[in-house]
């Protein structure tokens, strides 16, 4: 188990000498005194340790529930084990490579020392000293854990070393001295041919990277822009350094055209296109110009290729984003405040004061201004079959939120798993969203920092929220994929730019001897690569029962048939009953129909002085909701609600035992495992016919690999303990909740129904 030969850090530490131990933890299980840790990681190094450590566990009033143990710090994450294991919870979810009780010093946000005796804290960087000897740790990290640990019976030194260490190696110096470049290297030479484009090893589809010029043709044929073509101007990013070697342009510009304007734009970002609408407009995302004089002329030039683009030659309209929307700092601002507000111990003895305090961060009415302003580009392309440009200086952070909810609006492509994944791929990775510097990895430039992914990730979840049978994966993935972003072992979120991840790969396969023909996708995966952190069972959690696809199956007059949804057929989502709104304001008569009623169609008599755009949208809420066809948000400020799972699920007082979203997901998914299972068993009895779908192989799929977490049970399966749900469902292992509760607090209204609404102020010129 041990290296007899102590290894060098991954870089100097500051640290007096201490014992480093290698592990080598390869699908490898440590036994401390009945605890299993479970590590799956090829190459960690234990920088300090300390014993007799307590952390601290809420729900009760006393310290007597709290887990004893021993806190460590490697290259990679802060481990607690305890010293007697915590009871075992089903229906959790198991990381392959975070223990739960490990935290990524990726994810660390602060790092706070606590001395009782003179009540001092101090928040710790790199290279930093400490004067007193701390009694107790606090850990504040970016999925909005607050993690303690007191050192009541441990050595004062030992634990002034480990909280040094801590706050050491999570400040590192280099994006290369990461611990995801060690562990990549030794992964990539044992487990060779693995780790090819995000697909699986057995079988699936996979998600395309959009680093080569296949990608981006399949893109064009499949949304139909036969005017657009592939451009490879920027190979070796001899143009831009942000953008990726290929891009996609009209067929009317030249390349010796776009290498002329290049240099007129902010780090010569040519005008990118996002998708095409069947109707022939097209979505673009543009930059600010360096040259103002000719601003005109170059826009003319732009937007008359664009036009032409175009089968009935629409002039093309464009929105100014930085205009219309918040700028990264006012964003990291109001995130800043609502991850205060729900982590404040305890909560505000007030309700109101509690709502109003979540209301004036200012997050939700971010999220609604995005989805608002998302909404009307939908109108645009969809409404008046007009070619869209969105503008923002950098082209590099707002851009790439608006542009991928106005296709997740516009094409259902986008709102299935793959779908969802290789929009992200396309306008954040490739597209060159600065995710080392708006994750602040490096911890150099808090400026710079800005969850803006994050909001994305928000604004999806309110129309998966409102929207339940549109979308192929669940509230679960959503916070997986965010917590992903914490993890540096993969490539999705490291990087400025596909130039930045390039050369820095290169440097490190010359590190490592890895052959220069090699993708960089096989070098360092991207995140989509979900077998390295969840076993199969596990994906399952990403997969939404109630998802209408055009795939979906049904059985009628004993065959199996393909459905889909038609604009006839009934929506289960939110239906405004009666009356018009203008500038966001209901009236009197107003009511709302709740999610899961009939869905009735709602009546809209005629507004005088009706503009296109409400007339626009007045007509399309009007319909019931077509689950593979365009959707629009609701907008108003009862629509925007928080996102619970995200933002309350290390929260005491949030933790529903028993109940919860999840108790839904967990009879909606037996209920479709068991049809499912019938579906198989009648193709098995009838054998597939000509329009059905394809049949299993003989024998059926294992139990285990069908396509729902919770699975159908027969009279024949042996009786099993009851599944352990709770509303922050599959998350909140024991320990791991923020602080302790506090019995009765404001929050319970909340979680009871409580709307937090937006000030009237921010209801100006709303349109629909």
């Amino acid at each position: 188990m041990f290296s007899g030969k102590p290894m060098k850090p991954t870089f100097k530490c500051y640290l007096p000498p201490a014992q480093v131990f290698l592990f080598f933890f390869c699908i490898l299980s440590e036994i401390t005194k009945g605890y299993i840790l479970h590590a799956c990681i090829l190459l960690s190094i234990i920088v300090n340790e300390v014993n007799f450590v307590r952390k601290c566990i809420v729900g009760t009033d006393s310290s007597q529930s709290d887990l004893w143990g021993r806190l460590i710090c490697t290259n990679f994450k802060v481990s607690f084990i305890p010293q007697e294991p915590p009871p075992k919870q089903k229906s959790q979810l198991s990381h392959l490579l975070l223990g739960q009780q490990d935290i990524s010093l990726t994810c660390l946000d602060q790092v706070v020392t606590v001395n009782d005796t003179r009540g001092k804290k101090k928040v710790l960087g790199s290279n930093q000293k400490l004067k007193f000897n701390p009694m107790e740790l606090i850990l504040y990290c970016k999925d909005l854990r607050v993690i303690r640990f007191c050192f009541d019976e441990a050595g004062p030194e030992s634990a002034k070393k480990v909280c040094l260490a801590i706050a050491h190696y999570s400040h590192p110096a280099d994006l290369h001295l990461l611990f995801g470049f060690e562990y990549q290297g030794l992964r990539y030479h044992q487990s060779k041919g693995d780790l090819v484009n995000g697909s699986n090893p057995n079988g699936g589809i996979q998600t395309p990277m959009f680093d080569r010029p296949s990608d981006w043709d399949r893109e064009i044929k499949r949304t139909g822009a036969s005017e657009w073509r592939v451009c490879s101007i920027n190979e070796k990013y001899v143009v831009s350094e942000s953008l990726p070697e290929y891009v996609v342009v009209p067929v009317s510009l030249t390349d010796q055209e776009l290498k002329q304007l290049s240099p007129l734009f902010n780090d010569g970002r040519v005008p990118l296109w996002c998708w095409n609408h069947r109707n022939g407009s097209a979505l673009v995302r543009m930059a600010g110009q360096t040259e103002p004089l000719a601003q005109r002329k170059t826009e003319l030039k732009i937007f008359t290729a664009i036009t032409r683009s175009h089968p009935q030659r629409r002039e093309v309209t464009f929105t100014d984003l930085d205009r219309n929307l918040p700028n990264i700092q006012e964003i990291q601002g109001a995130f800043v405040k609502a991850r205060q507000i729900c982590t404040l111990d305890p909560f505000e003895e007030s309700e109101e004061r509690w709502l109003s305090s979540m209301e004036n961060s200012r997050w939700l009415e971010y999220v609604r201004m995005f989805l608002k302003v998302s909404a009307e580009t939908v109108y645009n392309l969809d409404g008046k079959n007009v070619s869209v440009v969105l503008l923002e200086e950098e082209d590099r952070d707002l851009n790439c939120v608006v542009s991928s909810l106005v296709q997740l609006m516009l094409d259902p492509h986008y709102r299935s798993l793959n779908g969802f994944q290789s929009l992200v791929q396309k306008e954040w990775v490739m597209a060159g969203h600065r995710f080392l510097d708006r994750c602040n990895h490096l911890k150099k430039n808090d400026n710079k920092e800005s969850p803006l992914f994050t909001l994305f990730l928000d604004c999806v979840w309110q129309l998966t929220n409102q929207y339940p049978a549109a979308f192929e994966f669940t509230e679960a993935y959503l916070t997986v994929l965010s917590d992903s972003m914490w993890i540096p072992l993969f490539s999705t979120f490291l990087f400025n730019s596909s130039k930045q991840c390039t050369q820095l790969l290169q440097d490190f396969a010359k590190s490592k001897a890895i052959p220069p023909g090699e993708t960089h996708t096989a070098i360092f995966p991207p995140v989509w690569k979900w077998s390295q952190q969840f076993s199969a069972r596990d994906q399952t959690l990403f997969n939404n029962p109630m998802y209408v696809g055009k795939g979906a199956a049904c059985v009628q007059n004993g065959e199996v048939k393909t459905f889909q949804r038609t604009k006839k057929a009934f929506s289960s989502t939110v239906r405004i009953s009666s009356t018009s709104q203008r500038n966001g304001v209901k009236g009197d008569e107003e009511t709302l129909q709740r999610r899961g009623s009939l869905g009735l169609k709602a009546e809209f008599s005629p507004v005088k002085d009706e503009s296109p755009s409400e007339r626009f949208f007045r007509d399309w809420f009007s319909r019931p909701a077509d689950q593979q066809g365009v959707l629009i948000p609701y907008v108003l400020p009862s629509h925007v609600v928080l996102w619970k799972l995200f933002f309350l699920r290390w929260v005491p007082e949030a933790c529903i035992p028993h109940g919860g979203p999840a108790t839904v997901y967990h009879k909606v998914s037996q209920l479709v495992d068991e049809i499912e299972t019938l579906q198989n068993k009648l193709r098995q009895y009838k054998g597939p016919s000509p329009h059905s779908t394809p049949g299993p192989r003989p024998g059926g799929p294992p139990s285990d690999q069908r396509r729902m977490y919770f699975k159908a049970s027969s009279p024949d399966d042996p009786p099993t303990s009851p599944n352990v749900l709770n509303s922050s469902f599959p998350f909140n292992p024991v320990g791991n909740l923020c602080r302790r509760g506090v019995p009765g607090t404001p929050i319970s209204k909340f979680l009871n129904g409580a709307k937090t609404w937006l000030s009237t102020e921010t209801l100006a010129n709303d349109t629909f």
